[in-house]
C-alpha cells in the first residue's frame, strides 16, 4: 500500500474579508496624519482626498479612508 501524503492548498482569504484590516490599517495612518498636522496648526483636509467638506476630525479621517478604499481592486 502506498503511503498518501495530504497536500494542504494555501489559504485565500475569502473575497472582503480583508477590508476591515485595510479600513483599520488606513484610518490609523490618516489619523496620525491628521492630529500632527492639527496639533501644528496646518490645514490637513486639504491633503486627504474626501476630506475637504467635513468639519470634524474623526469625519475629515473616515471620509478620506472611504475614498483610499475605493480606488484599491
Amino acid at each position: 500500500m502506498a503511503a498518501s501524503t495530504l497536500k494542504s492548498e494555501p489559504h485565500h482569504p475569502v473575497d472582503g474579508a480583508l477590508s476591515p484590516v485595510v479600513f483599520c490599517v488606513g484610518f490609523a495612518v490618516f489619523l496620525v496624519i491628521a492630529l500632527v498636522a492639527q496639533m501644528l496648526t496646518m490645514q490637513w483636509r486639504t491633503w486627504l482626498p474626501g476630506a475637504e467638506g467635513e468639519r470634524s476630525l474623526i469625519g475629515g479621517v473616515k471620509s478620506a479612508v472611504y475614498t483610499f478604499m475605493s480606488y484599491i481592486p
